[in-house]
Formats: C-alpha cells, structure tokens, sequence
C-alpha cells in the first residue's frame, strides 16, 4: 500500500470504530445512509468508475469510497490520480474488512470476491472486446466476461454485470452461462457524455488550436504491440511534419496502459520530436472525451477511443487494426475489419482529405449499433441498478433521469511554438498569396522542398544560415523591433525578409535592399481583427518577392491564404519626417 493512499484511509477508519455511522453531531449534512465502494484496478478503470459514480447523489444519503484492487501490472498512477480528486480513499485491507451496500468496478477480478458488498462491474471501454489470456485463461472469451474473472468455486462474483449491448449478454450466455441471469445491458454513460459535450465543440477546438481554418487530426492509440503506436510509432511524428501547419493542427490520445508501462517522462520523451514540431498529446486522465467531440480526423486502431470516435461520426481511418487481439466476434473486430485504412507510409495529406470527401457516416452504422445501444437513457439504467441495491436503506430512485455534464476541455500537453519550417507557396497577379508551412525536424528533415522561414529561437546549426525569412516573435523584447531589425540584417546576409512583431495583430517588415513596412491585419465589419503571425507574414512576402511577374507593390495589400482560411494584410511605409 502507498504512503499516500494509506494516510488518505487513516481519517476513515478512525471515524468508524464504533459503528456503522458517525455520531450525529459530526456532521454538517445529513447522515448517510448507505455506503458505496468504487473499485479501481487501473487508471483506465479508475477514470470510468470515477465517472460512473457521479450517476450516485450524496443528497439521497449515499456516501461514496474508493479503493484500488491490487495486482496490475498497469496500477501506476493510480494513487496520485485518486489522491488528487479529494475523495475518500481507502486502502485494499482496509476496504475488505468493512461492509458496503455496493461496490462498483469498471474491471472484474476473482480477488473482489472478498469485498464484502454486492458488486456490480461495468466495461472501462466500448464494450468487452480484447482477448487477454494473461487475465482469462482462454483464447476465446474475451477480459471482462471469461469464467475465470467471473467465477469462483461455482459461484458468480458480480451481483450485476452491466454490459453496453444485448449482444454482450448472448456472447456472455456462450461464455459463461452461469453469469448471464446477472447481466444487463445499460448502454453506455461515457458516451453519453460524449453526446452531450457537442455544443462544447468550439471550445474544445479552441483549446487544440484548431482555429483560423486549422482542422483537428487526433491520432488514437490503444496499447500493445498490435496498436497504432507499437505498430507505427514514427506516425505522429510523420503526421505533424507532413501537414500543412496552417491548415492542420494533430493531436495524440494515447490509452492510460502505455503511459503506466512506460512511464509519462518515457512518453513524452519518444514522442519528443514530435512535439517540437507541434504535436500536443492528451493527458490520459482526461481530455481524450474531448478531443473526439474537437476532432475533424481521428486516426487510429482498435481502441476503444477510435470506436468512439467512429460512433460520433468523426472521420475515422485505422492505422492497425489489432485483429490478433480481439475475440473475432466482437463488434470491435467487425469495426476493425470494416473502417477505412491509412497507410502510414503512404501520401498523408492525400489519404485524409480523400476519406473525407468518401466519408459516410451510415457505412459503419450497423457496426456501431451493435455495440452501443440505449446510449441517450444509459445514464438512467445504471443509475436504477446501482440504487436498486440500496432501497433496503431507504435511498430512493431520484424521480428526474440523470443531466449528462458535458466533458472538461482538454488541457493538452505540448511545448514551445515551431521555430523552422520548410514553406511552399504561389502569389498571382491580384496580391494573393497561397502558402504552405510544414514544421522542421532535426535527422528527421533531409530536403528542402521550398524555402526555409526559422525564427530567432531556432538554434539548429545551419538552418539560420540557409534561411530566407527571419522573424522575431516576441513583442515586448529587450532591444526595440528598429534596433533588432538593423542589426539582424547586418549579421544574416542572406535573407531576403526580417519581421519582428509590435503586438497581436501588427509586425515590422524590412525587405532585402533595406525597405521597411509596417503590416497590420485588416477586418471586416463585425469580426474580430486577426491575429498576424509573423513567420507567416515573411513567408508571404518572401513569395511575393520572388515572383518576377508580380504587378503590384506591396502597399496595395496582400492576402494570405493557407487553405480555406485568408486574412488580409495592409502595408505602411514610414511616415516622412521634417
């Protein structure tokens, strides 16, 4: 047991030597009167029956706790993901030496048998689909429904086995007859979640940058060596470098066992590079509800989160399929079996943008509806179950079905702004100048296929000096943005522009030759004024002045555009002086 989780439970246990409730004069509220256990093997199931748990009201006299049931191989993290949530924790001995009117757990093991509660469990994904010999003994039923989990000595351990489709009960019937009596379908409350985030969508996305025409690609992973990321680990590093940044913003939900086998600094390390060249990555607590209700894209595996994804009609392509670990009954076989493939070795952009012109959301319809069901009256099932064990104490069924909340925004891990890319682009005759950015990569870049545009941070040991645009993209700087400008101009020959920012929406430009502008986004009547990056504003210019037939001065205006998104751009020469 862990200092922490053992010094959470010492308040407990003292609180309840000598008898089933505290004396009144302790407490504030009312007395409890029924006591409820949530179970957490993993942080996967941890998240989830945390979540489940909600759906249980301290205003109808239930007082909730939580233990972890010891023995996965993927229980780091968990002490410090309860810890944080300021709950009742209780430790494993300790939780089975006092009774309960109910325990729940988001995950089955013979070991909960010695809770001394009636149990109910529930799936910590969509459905039960992953063939797990370590946990089931058979190759053919899958973790969540085999004997082994469910059994013990003949006997059934789980009072109720809450499953997310009548079809997960006919499977169950072929598995483990003896436990089907005890099974119900609830649908599935973390979905419903999901439904009742959408008007949440523009927040979501404003968090994962997916604004100014950026469109949101979400790489799912589920664990294993079957999985996207054991499969194709250099993929999201491809994705972000392969990209149009201005038109592309990716992000990487990867499942709670990879973060607990390889630790976050292990993660964050191998996903390093990535990163740098903008990859934000999901915390695996939270947020990757989120990021499906954000996403444009979603590409993935056989994962649960891709499963959701597909189901909220997000335009999903399987990058592994995971066919090797999944009972080949299941709809997550069918679902593996069936959705559109990505080929990571393949023309990314290409294969994106045609999945999204062939993209039909009824084609996996069936597949979905066979897994999830009664998603929009999940919450008021598993509500009724959970309180059917507790009538005996009073505690009534609420009259008004559960509110779904929607989910937290995401808080994405992710590090400093791109400081070199590679830009492609055309200007035409008219002042518009079409641009594409794509983010450099120390061992990972080797050709140039345009232009390079760094800012003054890039410290990489040539990429400066072969640079045809410099900017600097701190306004409140040391050295005033005239000074900065003279002076980078003296000592980098080989530009062709320098920028440097005067705040959100305005740049200094000097041209090769010395001529200075100062830039400023324009707007349309009723919009907010755009912002001005600067690395793409010297990107602009620089096509614009490397285009011989071009007709216009740059006083005229340019507008940037970088795919469907366009901003406006005017520019001021200095005003003379007396």
């Amino acid at each position: 047991m862990s200092s922490v989780s053992s010094l959470l439970s010492r308040p407990s246990g003292w609180f309840r030597r000598s008898g089933r409730t505290a004396p009144s004069r302790w407490n504030t509220l009312d007395a409890p009167k029924a006591e409820v256990l949530g179970v957490a093997r993993t942080l996967t199931s941890a998240t989830r029956v945390v979540d489940v748990m909600h759906l249980l009201r301290p205003e109808d006299g239930i007082e909730k706790y939580y233990t972890v049931n010891p023995g996965s191989a993927f229980a780091d993290g968990l002490d410090s993901y309860l810890s944080g949530l300021g709950i009742h924790v209780l430790s494993w001995e300790e939780a089975t030496r006092r009774p309960f009117d109910l325990a729940v757990s988001c995950s089955v093991h013979p070991t909960m048998r010695r809770l001394d509660a009636p149990l109910m469990v529930l799936p910590h994904g969509a459905g039960y689909n992953r063939l797990v010999t370590e946990s089931t003994g058979d190759a053919l039923a899958p973790a969540g429904l085999s004997r082994r989990e469910l059994m013990w000595r003949g006997k059934v351990v789980p009072q109720a086995i809450g499953v997310s489709h009548q079809g997960q009960i006919d499977r169950l019937t072929e598995i483990c007859p003896e436990a089907a009596p005890y099974a119900l379908a609830v649908g599935d409350w973390c979905f419903q979640r999901i439904t009742a985030s959408m008007s949440h969508r523009d927040r979501y996305r404003s968090r994962l940058g997916a604004v100014d025409g950026r469109r949101l690609v979400v790489v799912h992973s589920t664990w294993s060596e079957h999985s996207l990321l054991g499969r194709h680990p250099e993929l999201p590093l491809r994705l972000v470098t392969s990209l149009p940044a201005d038109e592309f913003a990716v992000a990487a939900v990867f499942h709670p066992n990879v973060w607990a086998r390889h630790t976050r600094a292990g993660v964050l390390e191998r996903l390093g590079a990535a990163m740098d060249a903008g990859l934000m990555i999901i915390p695996p607590q939270e947020g990757w509800r989120a990021a499906v209700v954000a996403s444009d894209w979603v590409v993935g595996d056989h994962g649960s989160t891709s499963f959701y994804s597909a189901a909220a009609d997000r335009v999903t392509m399987l990058a592994a399929t995971g066919l090797d670990e999944l009972d080949p009954l299941s709809p997550a076989a069918a679902f593996a079996r069936g959705a559109p493939r990505l080929d990571p070795e393949g023309d990314l952009l290409a294969q994106l943008l045609d999945a999204a012109r062939r993209h039909d959301p009824a084609a996996l319809r069936p597949v979905v509806d066979g897994q999830l069901a009664s998603v929009d009256t999940s919450g008021e099932v598993t509500r009724a179950r959970m309180y059917a064990f507790l009538a005996g104490r009073g505690v009534r069924v609420p009259p008004e079905a559960p509110r779904p909340l929607p989910v937290p925004a995401p808080e994405p891990m992710r590090r400093a702004q791109v400081t070199a890319y590679d830009v492609t682009g055309t200007h035409d005759a008219w002042g518009t100048v079409e641009i594409r950015r794509r983010p450099l990569v120390a061992g990972h870049h080797t050709e140039a296929i345009g232009f390079y545009a760094v800012t003054t941070e890039e410290n990489h040991p040539h990429w400066p000096d072969a640079a045809e645009v410099l900017a600097r993209t701190v306004a409140d700087a040391e050295v005033a943005a005239l000074d900065w400008i003279a002076d980078a101009a003296l000592r980098h020959e080989n530009l062709n522009v320098l920028v440097a920012r005067l705040d959100e929406t305005r740049c200094l430009v000097q041209l090769r030759g010395g001529r200075q502008l100062e830039a400023r986004t324009e707007r349309a009547w009723g919009a907010r004024r755009p912002a001005l990056d600067p690395v793409l504003l010297g990107s602009a210019v620089n096509l614009w002045l490397t285009d011989l037939e071009r007709s216009k001065d740059l006083t005229d205006g340019l507008t940037l555009r970088t795919g469907e998104w366009s901003v406006q751009v005017a520019f001021t020469p200095p005003t003379p002086t007396l």
